[in-house]
């Protein structure tokens, strides 16, 4: 019953996780400092979340840039200090921002009379350093998305590529708009899956709470009563009793072990066989599974709608989809694409081959193809998928409610069964003669 609790709320846990911003995964990642040169040779520097020197370099490649200096930050001697960490941006911020940046373009203003207003007016001191520096780094003569790159800690591959290509097509005022609409649906996506598992996870939260306190706590002082009157200890009582004993002196050892656990789990994950068998499991587990599918295809199709709609080449819109899309499994499906593509075949047909997405979502995405109409056919998937996300998610709250009642119910009925049968011995022993 225990390790069904504990699914349960790795379940939750995991979806309340899985859509927050290109979101984080359950890999830990070290900071890097690095120092590079983009195209025209221009020294560039920044941050970046990575899980080794190597994978850093691999993004810097990727986004045009020439490594020449990667270390790993000091923890607590970081760019930023201590307090930054505490200050983190959220992913509203960057909303907000875009939001603002979008409105404040269409209405004629410049990049730097925008960066300079919106800077003034943000509220988090992070965001608000980092605004003031992509704006000094335009005045300076860099463009918008090099200065924005300069922060990709901050700011997602998405948006960095996306204004880039704004910018060479004389459209960013049209791309901004697209990314502000993209984000927030992005966001908004985010926050109802949260919300749909906010209740349980609370519910599961209190249920385990009040029956560590019972076995540890109340059982013992009720045991100690029944062996004063000589009352004999039923089966149940002895399972409970002892549990709670070995819980009270050995806690130290349970929070050990389950730390061990988790710490030699998240190693793994941060292997290649590891994070495939992960991923994997996150696309096969029951029940959760087709709605993980679910939030990929649509984080996929409405990625790639965004990039193809704003311009940016479809190899380097694939590139970027893959890394968005956060699992290796599908992310192998997008580079197979990515390769039939370069090869002059069509998006639809190796997604079909790999059988990792939907035939519907295939199917749409061919007459996207077919018609001269891709990125609008892939909103359309989006919206499709998202409109079943959220049929999904109300389905499988409903579900796994009572489920946990039901399993919550039966472990405090056992515990309560294990005080009430002894009781009513003593209470026997009591009236008699």
């Amino acid at each position: 019953m225990l390790s069904s609790l504990v699914f349960h709320f790795s379940v939750s846990e995991f979806l309340s996780s899985l859509v927050s911003e290109f979101l984080s995964s359950l890999v830990s990642m070290s900071t890097y400092l690095y120092k590079a040169r983009d195209e025209n040779g221009k020294l560039v520097q920044g941050t970046l979340d990575a899980l080794s020197p190597a994978e850093v370099a691999d993004k810097l490649r990727k986004m045009g840039y020439m490594p020449i200096q990667i270390r790993e930050a000091i923890p607590g001697i970081n760019l930023e200090g201590i307090g930054s960490r505490l200050r983190r941006i959220r992913s509203e911020d960057i909303i907000f921002f875009n939001i603002q940046l979008a409105n404040m373009i269409e209405s004629g203003l410049t990049i730097i009379s925008s960066l300079r207003t919106i800077s003034q007016q943000t509220e988090n001191k992070k965001l608000k350093r980092i605004i003031e520096d992509v704006g000094r780094s335009v005045e300076a003569g860099s463009s918008f998305s090099d200065a924005l790159a300069k922060h990709a800690r901050v700011f997602p591959k998405v948006f960095i590529h996306t204004v880039k290509a704004g910018e060479t097509s004389g459209k960013l005022n049209l791309v901004l708009s697209r990314l502000a609409v993209y984000v927030e649906q992005q966001e908004e996506l985010r926050q109802k899956i949260q919300g749909a598992f906010f209740y349980p996870m609370i519910l599961l939260s209190a249920g385990l709470l009040v029956i560590i306190l019972i076995v540890t706590f109340v059982i013992p002082q009720f045991v100690e009563i029944f062996k004063e009157s000589n009352v004999s200890l039923p089966v149940p009582t002895i399972i409970v009793y002892e549990f709670g004993v070995g819980l009270k002196k050995a806690w130290y050892l349970v929070v050990l072990g389950l730390g061990l656990g988790i710490f030699g789990m998240r190693k793994y994950v941060q292997t290649k066989m590891g994070r495939l068998w992960f991923d994997r499991l996150q696309l096969d587990v029951p029940v959760v599974g087709p709605l993980v599918r679910k939030v990929i295809i649509s984080r996929f199709s409405r990625t790639l709608a965004t990039l193809v709609e704003s311009g940016v080449p479809i190899l380097q819109s694939l590139d970027i989809v893959r890394d968005v899309v956060n699992n290796e499994i599908i992310g192998q499906a997008v580079r197979n694409v990515r390769e039939g593509v370069e090869r002059g075949d069509r998006i639809a047909e190796p997604l079909k081959v790999s059988e990792e997405f939907p035939p519907d979502a295939v199917q749409m995405i061919a007459v996207g193809e077919e018609t001269g109409r891709l990125g609008y056919m892939l909103n359309k998937v989006a919206d499709l998928y998202d409109t079943s996300i959220k049929f999904s998610v109300r389905k499988l709250t409903t579900l796994i409610e009572p489920i946990l009642l039901v399993i919550l119910g039966a472990v405090v009925g056992f515990i309560m069964a294990s005080m009430l049968l002894p009781m009513f011995d003593m209470i026997k022993t009591l009236r008699s003669p």
